[in-house]
């Protein structure tokens, strides 16, 4: 196989990167070269997506988990000759098999935390497959360090924890290279991926933000590979979020996805607002699951916090009670009321916020002055020192000295700052000791430390109570509302970080209250810890996965789009796109012929400037209806008298405006009203309300017609004007209940009209009329975009069994987008429709010449 290198990165980057390798043998590793100092070569092989409608032979699921780093522990053995392997107890990777069913086999993809010499790699590579299941994915030195020292932590972590780079000194400014390495790197995951992968039988997850492009490179290998994306840290809000400059890059890749899950909801909110405002994408929710339509697809939004690993945790505390390191705590703070802090050392973990308070807190309550310890464990921070590490350590120490200095005594030290490297047990024993657990972060992800807390203080199962404690299990804990597990704690006492006032006062309350009452609290908490336990978590996530997942084979799917504007069309299969020579050769054989066709958004771009047609289209339309064997109509929610203006050279074109109130045949033809009620008194109590919406929402206006106004919202904030949209709908429908009118919302408008007005209508009409006549259609097109259109291809589907049209008429019923519609075909916007239209007047224009003719 012959490699090419990348001369320039930037062509990953922007999205110009090439269709990945053909589908390798199951299990068999070929190397990758990656030399240390390079990161050019990277393998592309010449290869077509897989679009199978078959299911695999295989029918055992196989699950392939993906993150930055494998769930092992790598050492050297001690004659230098050779790794050593083990797994990683506390990795969450490596627990997640727990909720899986017995017989699936799991597979790791994901890097070593050791930088493995490129002669070694290929033993490496499978000895970790053979005994561990994993997949290495090898990362030269150098790319490391601008993927994960560099996009990662400088840009993706700082931004998603609401820090932006104001200055260069404060954050990271976007660096391009960093982004090109990190294109880079979730390309080289996906190359292993693809190694090992049968795309017909395996689910794939893939974890955190290191690999948030990586659902792009599979899913255009793969079209209908049952893939599952969870976002570990929090999401941003999208006014934080679209200061990224490739922000529309990573939301396409994640959006390549079948289920993206987070741990709270407003994390998912967050990401559902950038859809949103980005890609004007909406959400449903059906039976409790929230889905998000892309183009056919149904992207599920999964909202559950991750949860601890029971088992691991009580061996861990059987562990720390044999090392007899508890009995030496109990006995180092006896007499004593011990807080506990257990965090990393970076600048959102709000340390220096927790020292200020239990500072605080001793100022305000003195009887806890020689009674109450704070002990504050920093892990080392992960990684190179991340932003203003030595600032916060330095504030951090001199908070420590002012605090100790001032409230402490001999035998009594209120601050006791520990930022050496603890083992787990020694951690499970300040656990054990500890009344209360203090997070004050001031941003985080999912945060287990209260968790874990909780499950140490009910003890081992079966152990004997604690004879200090006078048998009761409690535990209190204080936290911050900015913390993923936050809203899962209902016992808690949350705080605002930044109010050091108050963090004070919520510590004094957690460590003061009756021993009954922290009882209580700790029993909710440890019913919801040890039944959502991570084995939970993951079985919950593979079975959404399934659900979402499940009429993947059922549909047809089809990529399109050039790098990260890649995307699957999934589409039903009865659903398929109009073509030009099928509906030509119909249209050519039938003798009467109805054309319906809606205005803007279909003849017209809907977000067009000008709002007349051009001369093509105006040439188009008098060629179709100046034809004796056709019956052709505009049917639009315009009014009247725009409609007639910007149609007025075709003569014989039928209108149907305002919904089919008000029709006309043609021109040299009188308007007939629909409609049987002529009286709209209903409009001097509806233009009241939509007045009172228009002046609170910026950017909406009101459209009054003959028989119908319309509130539009196109240019309101997206968010704002559809919640707006939402409320006025069910105010109108109260206030216009008995009225004989309607309250529809469509695209960007709400709009009342009478009830009896419908492009639904207009459709029965014209049939009814031409069947009457006796011309009953043999050949029916009828084009639209929006809801109001669905309303004509329900008739359209209902003419045959009502007998306004015969068994052998050729019905074409199309929707302008892929989408899920009543229509039984497609076109992908108007310069298509107007192309179709075209092909029609041409055959309209060709006289046909019958057999009997050319006999002559």
């Amino acid at each position: 196989m012959q490699s090419r290198s990348y001369t320039n990165l930037l062509e990953l980057a922007s999205g110009n990167f090439p269709v990945m390798g053909r589908e390798k043998e199951r299990r068999k590793l070929t190397r990758v070269m990656t030399v240390p100092g390079s990161i050019t070569e990277l393998e592309d092989d010449q290869a077509s997506s897989v679009a199978s409608d078959n299911h695999s032979s295989l029918s055992m699921d196989r699950m392939i988990i993906v993150a930055n780093q494998l769930p092992l522990k790598a050492k050297r053995r001690p004659d230098n000759k050779g790794w050593s392997f083990t797994w990683d107890d506390d990795s969450l990777l490596f627990r997640l098999k727990d909720g899986f069913p017995d017989d699936m086999e799991v597979l790791y993809v994901g890097s070593l935390n050791v930088d493995v010499d490129p002669i070694e790699q290929d033993d490496v590579a499978q000895v970790l497959l053979d005994r561990f299941g994993c997949v290495p994915t090898f990362l030269p030195p150098n790319l490391i360090e601008k993927f994960y020292d560099g996009f990662c932590k400088k840009q993706l972590w700082p931004l998603f924890h609401y820090m932006l780079p104001f200055s260069a000194d404060h954050g990271g400014r976007f660096d391009r290279s960093n982004w090109e390495a990190y294109v880079a790197a979730n390309k080289l995951f996906s190359q292993k991926v693809i190694e090992v992968i049968n795309p017909e039988d395996d689910f794939v997850w893939i974890h955190d933000y290191h690999l948030m492009v990586l659902p792009t490179f599979l899913r255009r290998r793969f079209n209908r590979l049952r893939m599952g994306f969870f976002l570990h840290s929090p999401f941003p809000s999208s006014e934080i979020y679209r200061t990224l400059p490739v922000r529309e890059e990573i939301l396409k890749a994640l959006l390549n996805s079948d289920l993206i899950g987070f741990h709270t909801f407003d994390y998912a909110r967050h990401f559902l607002s950038c859809c949103s405002r980005m890609f004007g994408l909406e959400y449903q929710s059906k039976r409790g699951y929230i889905g998000l339509d892309y183009y056919g697809r149904t992207v599920g939004i999964k909202i559950m916090p991750v949860g601890i690993h029971m088992g691991q945790i009580e061996s861990v505390m059987k562990l720390a009670d044999k090392e007899w390191r508890v009995s030496e705590l109990k006995q180092q703070f006896q007499g004593k009321t011990v807080l506990l802090g257990v965090d990393d050392l970076d600048v959102f973990k709000g340390i220096n916020l927790k020292l200020l308070a239990m500072e605080q807190m001793l100022k305000l309550h003195p009887s806890w002055q020689g009674r109450a310890v704070l002990v504050q464990i920093a892990n080392p921070s992960r990684g190179k020192s991340g932003i203003d590490f030595d600032e916060i350590q330095l504030e951090i120490q001199e908070s420590c000295k002012r605090i100790n200095d001032q409230f402490g005594k001999p035998g009594y030290q209120p601050i006791i700052y520990i930022d050496t490297p603890l083992s787990v047990g020694e951690r499970v024993a300040y656990y054990s000791i500890a009344e209360c657990v203090v997070v004050t972060a001031v941003r985080d992800g999912m945060n287990l430390t209260p968790y874990e807390y909780i499950v140490c203080r009910q003890g081992v199962s079966g152990s004997d109570p604690d004879p200090d404690s006078g048998g009761l299990k409690k535990s209190m804990l204080v936290v911050s509302e900015f913390i993923g597990c936050s809203p899962s704690l209902s016992g808690a006492i949350r705080v605002n970080p930044w109010n050091v006032e108050s963090t004070s006062e919520a510590m004094n309350e957690a460590i003061s209250m009756s021993d009954s009452e922290k009882q209580l609290r700790h029993e909710k908490h440890y019913r919801y810890v040890s039944t959502h336990d991570v084995g939970y978590w993951s079985r919950s996530f593979l079975q959404d996965m399934e659900r979402t997942c499940a009429d993947h084979f059922r549909k047809r799917c089809w990529g399109i789009g050039l790098g990260f504007g890649f995307r699957v069309v999934s589409l039903d299969p009865n659903f398929r796109k109009l073509s030009i020579d099928d509906i030509v050769t119909a249209y050519i054989k039938s003798k009467k012929r109805a054309i319906l066709l809606d205005y803007d958004g279909t003849v017209m771009p809907q977000n067009s400037i000008i709002k007349t047609p051009s001369r093509q289209v105006i040439s188009i339309l008098e060629r179709l209806s100046g034809d004796a064997n056709n019956t052709v109509f505009i049917v639009s929610g315009r009014g009247r008298e725009s409609l007639s203006k910007a149609l007025a050279p075709c003569k014989k074109l039928g209108i149907a405006a305002e919904h089919g109130y008000f029709m006309r045949r043609s021109q040299d033809v009188e308007w007939e009203t629909c409609g049987q009620s002529t009286d709209f008194g209903w409009m001097q109590m509806a233009e009241p309300v939509m007045k009172l919406y228009t002046e609170s929402t910026d950017g909406s206006s009101i459209e009054t017609k003959e028989s119908a106004l319309v509130w539009q919202y196109r240019d309101a904030d997206p968010g704002f004007g559809f919640a707006q949209a939402k409320e006025m709908l069910d105010h109108l429908e109260s206030v216009l209940a008995n009225e004989p009118v309607a309250v529809k919302s469509g695209q960007y408008i709400v709009e009342v009209k009478p009830q009896e007005a419908s492009k639904g209508m207009v459709a029965e009409k014209i049939f009814t009329s031409m069947a009457q006549n006796g011309n009953q259609a043999d050949f029916v097109l009828c084009i639209g975009d929006d809801r109001s259109d669905e309303d004509m291809f329900e008739i359209i589907g209902n003419a045959i069994s009502k007998n306004m049209l015969s068994v052998n008429t050729t019905v074409f019923a199309c929707t302008v987008g892929q989408k899920p519609s009543k229509a039984k075909y497609y076109l992908d916007d108007t310069s298509e429709v107007i192309l179709m239209l075209e092909n029609l007047a041409e055959a309209t224009d060709t006289p046909v010449t019958s057999e009997d003719d050319e006999s002559e």
